[in-house]
């Protein structure tokens, strides 16, 4: 299998993180530039239509595009260590907090850094202060609010690593672009950045 994948972007880096912590080397990774265009390419185009990083090929040709199914996929092949819930109360409420971590924290300091970063103007030409501004906004609210819900367990979705760890992670070191980390006035927060970077998944490079 071929992971087609970019450097620094966050969703293909949830894939590798997710790889790494499944300890599965045998899918290659192949790097695609996004400020050359390189996915907007025909051939690519004919492997992820809407010419998104990651998109993942298997060996028969067939191609998956979204972090989340290509991890669905990959948790089916390689189940151990499970990263997505071992029964159907667990799948869910693992799924639960992976979408708290998108949508609330990941995607807000996503749209915080490729509207407020001039280092991504090659790859998001309509720029706009103001979304930066707002989801800025957004993504410090939410960073409280998951500093909260970390003061009484030590990962985001209970007491064992899982994909929404990942999710988070990813996330919010995209933020790191815009110079934010959290700090002291988020310890929980920092405390659980600082033991996912102990992990096979926090030693994936961005």
């Amino acid at each position: 299998m071929k992971l087609y994948t970019a450097p620094y972007a966050p969703n293909p880096r949830r894939v590798v993180m997710f790889l790494a912590e499944k300890g599965v080397t045998d899918v290659d990774l192949v790097n695609v530039d996004l400020p050359k265009g390189e996915h907007r390419a025909a051939d690519f185009r004919a492997k992820s239509p809407l010419a998104q990083v990651p998109t993942l090929e298997l060996d028969d040709g067939r191609t998956l595009t979204e972090s989340r199914a290509i991890c669905g996929y990959l948790e089916s092949l390689y189940p151990e260590p499970n990263l997505m819930g071992a029964d159907a109360f667990e799948r869910a409420e693992i799924e639960m907090w992976d979408r708290r971590a998108e949508l609330l924290l990941a995607m807000p300091m996503m749209m915080w850094v490729r509207h407020g970063s001039p280092l991504l103007a090659a790859v998001e030409k309509n720029q706009s202060p103001d979304i930066a501004a707002y989801y800025e906004k957004q993504a410090a609210r939410m960073a409280q609010w998951f500093d909260r819900e970390l003061a009484s367990r030590p990962w985001i979705a209970g007491q064992r690593f899982t994909i929404a760890d990942i999710t988070a992670a990813c996330g919010m070191d995209f933020a790191k672009m815009m110079r934010w980390r959290p700090g002291d006035e988020l310890p929980n927060l920092a405390r659980w950045r600082a033991a996912f970077a102990e992990r096979a998944a926090g030693k994936v490079g961005a």
